[in-house]
């Protein structure tokens, strides 16, 4: 049984108070595969690039096992493209280039290799697309979790709404969940969300940690205070990727798991902002990883005595 992530593998660059970078690779499927092949080795990528790509920039998700065959190359095209600079604060940030290029077209394609899908993550893309994927699996997967934006609240909320009705899990910001739902408190804007279709509702509070709802039952996730953010880009996709990843890895879903593959996202997102891109993320140990779980959980546990 495999893991699929459908999103972009693509071209970034990135200023930061730290430094910037000339073009390296990013893309919400690129962070969210590398994440995920942390805890599952069965994750495939469906994504579409340009012939820019260079074979040792493949190669470095092949090297983490993860399969490419559904990475749809286009001859004579370029990959999408984008640049921003983040601001002082590193929460905020100017786009400054945005090149759909392949993206302006991308038609998912399934190989009949990924039809024993049973956990999906749908990243960052239109939402017609987003459905297409789902459609063309012969098979409903017992996790559907889906990241959206509020680019695609602002432009296509109908298609938007169509697509959270077919999902199991929505992941999205706290400034995405006051838009999508119209409500200021995040209680009742999960309250709303949650008659939209998702059993479950991930909203991400970036240096403020992660809460989860689902039914009546509400948890919240610490976010590890650290000495020096160099890049926040792909931290969100990673998240998803651990979050997914973990799942995968024990196969039963439920709110209690869910509250453990929060943590476990939230540590590899806290190591991929550590670096430039996804230089921290590729090659991560097991140790390394399982202290900075270790980490999270001390940021939460305690003590009382009467």
């Amino acid at each position: 049984m495999s893991l699929i992530i459908i999103g972009t593998v693509a071209f970034d660059a990135i200023e930061t108070p730290f430094g910037k970078t000339e073009k390296i690779v990013g893309g919400a499927a690129t962070y969210a595969s590398l994440a995920a092949s942390y805890f599952y080795d069965k994750v495939k990528i469906v994504a579409v690039i340009g012939d820019d790509f260079q074979k040792s920039d493949i190669d470095t998700l092949s090297e983490r096992g993860i399969d490419t065959e559904g990475l749809q190359i286009k001859a004579g095209e370029k990959s999408f493209f984008w640049s921003g600079k983040y601001h002082n604060d590193m929460n905020s940030r100017d786009t400054l280039v945005t090149e759909l290029n392949v993206l302006a077209d991308f038609d998912p394609v399934i190989p009949e290799s990924y039809q024993d899908c049973e956990f999906l993550m749908l990243g960052n893309l239109t939402p017609v697309v987003q459905q297409t994927v789902i459609s063309r699996l012969k098979k409903r997967p017992k996790l559907i979790v889906l990241d959206t934006m509020n680019f695609w609240m602002d432009i296509m909320m109908d298609d938007l709404l169509e697509t959270i009705k077919m999902v199991d899990v929505l992941a999205i910001n706290d400034t995405e969940a006051r838009q999508l739902s119209g409500e200021y408190s995040l209680v009742k804007a999960a309250e709303k969300i949650l008659t939209m279709g998702p059993k479950y509702l991930i909203i991400k509070k970036g240096e403020h940690g992660a809460l989860l709802f689902h039914e009546d039952k509400i948890f919240s996730a610490p976010a590890l205070p650290l000495a020096e953010v160099f890049d926040p880009t792909g931290a969100g996709d990673t998240f998803a990727g651990g979050f997914i990843g973990y799942m995968a890895k024990i196969g039963t879903v439920n709110f209690n798991n869910m509250k453990n593959a929060i943590i476990f996202g939230s540590a590899l997102a806290s190591f991929c902002v550590e670096k430039f891109g996804t230089e921290k993320i590729l090659n991560l140990t097991e140790a390394e990883v399982a202290a900075r779980v270790q980490e999270f959980v001390s940021l939460s546990s305690f003590t009382i005595e009467a």
